[in-house]
């Protein structure tokens, strides 16, 4: 468990810009220290939980520091796959959805960082979901990576116009999702004996 962040950590944490936290921090707001012999901040994390909840900010980001991934498929198979292989990797918090209904539900209440679309959803397409998501200002730092066995590049394009971030096609390999969801968060690509 981190004890103490830096200005960046703290603004991801806290889903504002580094800015915002450095002027916080430069004005008394925001307690923390500067490392000897250099200009770089450092925030405890006690300090960094007051400053949350002293400014309504949700704590469950700190609490737990994992990132929170959304996995929406209605494949329940590769639903467990993709689950598995993230809770393994050990940082990510992971929630699921098998339709576009509950994912537009889910997205706003559990607020993810990373979230996971299968394309063909039964009651809704991804596309929609994307321009949902893309539509709520609140939800600005959620990735997607839309997954689906479609291949037609104008598709894809469309997908990426309506607010995706990146596109894998079916079948892939897990461990690349996890790769690419890390690569995403600006997180170190798993370690998982490769």
């Amino acid at each position: 468990m981190k004890t103490v962040f830096t200005t960046g950590e703290a603004a991801k944490i806290c889903k504002v810009s580094q800015q915002t936290i450095i002027r916080c921090f430069d004005s008394g707001q925001l307690k923390g220290f500067r490392v000897p012999g250099s200009r770089f901040r450092r925030i405890p994390r006690d300090v960094l939980y007051k400053f949350m909840k002293e400014n309504g900010i949700p704590t469950d980001a700190l609490e737990s520091g994992k990132r929170k991934a959304l996995v929406v498929d209605d494949d329940q198979d590769l639903v467990e796959l993709l689950r598995d292989a993230l809770e393994a990797d050990g940082r990510f918090e992971v929630k699921v959805a098998n339709n576009g209904f509950d994912a537009g539900m889910l997205v706003k209440e559990y607020r993810p960082d990373v979230l996971v679309l299968d394309v063909m959803l039964p009651d809704i397409n991804g596309r929609e979901v994307c321009q949902r998501v893309r539509s709520d200002s609140s939800l600005d730092d959620v990735k997607i990576i839309c997954i689906s066995g479609m291949v037609e590049a104008d598709k894809i394009s469309e997908l990426k116009d309506s607010g995706a971030n990146d596109f894998m096609q079916k079948p892939f390999e897990v461990e690349q999702l996890v790769d690419r969801l890390c690569k995403m968060l600006d997180m170190e690509p798993a370690a998982s004996g490769r």
